[in-house]
């Protein structure tokens, strides 16, 4: 009933992640039953999923953890720090894990708090893109149909008289693989945190914090080659607002339906998350840059985005205004874009939103009033 307690807490997660003792803190504050917490690496090596009888489900990520990932691909071996490798097997055993949650959840009598479909869909940047293109939302073109090489991408462009486009990876995240391009008579620019790396006749990718740019086509078209296989959504560049030299984004964490959290990114290079060198803006410059009707109507933009993903508590939107602050697009919809430490609304970190939102019923009205939309 809304105003009581939730019910016992179950959460799906790597104990020694941030997100999870957040998460745990949260709750602790806020007089939850301790919850149980199941590690990834059981449920990705196939172990028995035990979920607290009655439970609301919190499925976190199961990034950051070198095992839990090699687990999730079936590989013989974990990655090497930063390695950039299998994203597609990972996607494979990321689907299989969420499948045997969500039986040990109905087996258990428990609620997920994210459906298992819409998580694969958030985690498929090609099929999320198609679910907010179909529902009119604003979007970024994108190419149709895969883009198996660097040569198929260099027709495709051609063709559709793109000069700028965003290449990423399918299945990434955290801008992992990404590449800004930039093409104009006889040169190339890739601007990525992609290092790469040729040795003993192999050629390996891995992730840095340090934003880099590639002139020479022959990078280029490695890059873009070793990450083919696994899938890649191009979409076509989208010029963002700046703001004191920087160009500036926004995360916006909706949960169960009301746009909470806001964080403003802003950076000197296309690349604005904030673990590569981004920054925090000041969200009253971006309002009144935008002026107050327009960022209304993107934050009604990102209510429209987490409405096409009812079955998950909160979505993080990455959400883009145009250079003269007249159109805004959104970039990205993150299952785990939650970890956005010391901010507070209403008095709530996003942790303690969440449970709030569960525990007055905000969650399951969301819910079912979505359902009856649908």
């Amino acid at each position: 009933m809304p105003g009581e307690r939730p019910p016992p807490l179950t959460v799906v997660g790597n104990p020694d992640n941030r997100r999870v003792r957040l998460f745990l803190a949260a709750a602790t504050a806020q007089r939850c039953p301790p919850p149980r917490v199941v590690p990834w690496l059981d449920v990705a090596a196939g172990r028995p999923v035990e979920v607290a009888p009655g439970s609301l489900v919190r499925i976190d990520s199961p990034g950051e953890d070198a095992e839990v990932e090699r687990a999730l691909r079936k590989a013989d071996r974990p990655a090497e720090p930063g390695e950039i490798v299998g994203f597609s097997a990972w996607y494979d055993g990321f689907a299989a894990a969420l499948l045997r949650v969500a039986e040990a959840a109905r087996f258990a009598g428990a609620d997920l708090l994210a459906d298992p479909a819409d998580l694969l869909v958030l985690f498929d940047k090609r099929t999320c893109h198609a679910r907010l293109a179909n529902a009119g939302l604003a979007v970024r073109l994108a190419l149709p149909g895969a883009v198996v090489s660097y040569e198929a991408l260099r027709v495709a462009l051609r063709q559709y008289g793109w000069a700028r486009v965003f290449v990423k990876p399918a299945h990434g995240s955290s801008a992992s693989g990404v590449m800004a391009l930039q093409f104009a008579p006889g040169r190339v620019v890739a601007t990525t945190s992609v290092e790469l790396v040729r040795a003993g006749g192999r050629v390996r990718l891995y992730n840095s914090l340090r934003v880099r740019r590639y002139r020479d086509e022959r990078d280029v078209a490695t890059i873009v080659d070793a990450l083919a296989p696994d899938g890649l959504h191009v979409e076509r560049w989208f010029p963002k607002a700046g703001l004191a030299g920087r160009v500036v984004d926004l995360r916006v964490l909706v949960v169960a339906g009301r746009p909470t959290h806001v964080v403003v990114r802003a950076s000197r290079t296309p690349m604005t998350n904030l673990h590569l060198g981004g920054q925090r803006g000041a969200l009253d410059a971006v309002r009144a840059a935008a002026g107050e009707g327009h960022y209304a109507e993107a934050l009604r933009t990102c209510v429209r985005v987490a409405a096409q993903f009812p079955s998950c508590l909160h979505v993080g939107v990455d959400l883009m205004f145009s250079a003269d602050w007249r159109r805004h697009a959104v970039a990205e919809v993150n299952a785990f874009g939650d970890l956005l430490p010391g901010l507070l609304a209403d008095g709530r970190d996003p942790y303690a939103e969440q449970i709030h939102a569960v525990a007055t019923g905000r969650f399951a009205a969301w819910r079912a009033a979505e359902a009856v939309a649908a």
